[in-house]
């Protein structure tokens, strides 16, 4: 049996100089589709990285048994923010530009850190 090391990312707003938290990647079909359902709260937010050839709505998202609340920062190849949402429950979205980057995080990161349109994000792993 192969184990796979879970890689955990520091988000950070390089725009404005803060801290967004700590992440883990879903770059898989099936680690997407799981996302954050099914869970009771979140310890990490989740990174979803979007295939190239997705549109606009193929980076929308739905919080369809999701439990809790989420911040929700889209952002592009260049990892520059195309949009941000709060989100509850059982409601879907579609961002105002493609993203590459779809990061769900606990609701209030992105007022905590300040996060808008036009930042620019960096992941950090943090146990490459």
């Amino acid at each position: 049996m192969q184990r796979y090391s879970i890689k955990h990312f520091k988000v950070m707003n390089r725009t404005k100089s803060t801290v967004l938290g700590e992440s883990e990647i879903a770059d898989t079909f099936f680690s997407r589709l799981r996302g954050t359902m099914f869970k009771k709260e979140l310890k990490r937010g989740l990174i979803l990285k979007i295939p190239n050839t997705r549109s606009r709505s193929g980076s929308a998202i739905h919080m369809f048994f999701v439990r809790f609340p989420l911040d929700i920062i889209f952002a592009d190849a260049d990892k520059k923010v195309v949009d941000v949402v709060s989100i509850d429950p059982w409601k879907t979205y579609t961002p105002k530009k493609p993203a590459k980057y779809v990061i769900e995080m606990k609701k209030g990161t992105i007022k905590s850190s300040d996060t808008e349109i036009g930042d620019e994000l960096d992941f950090t792993c943090e146990n490459a």
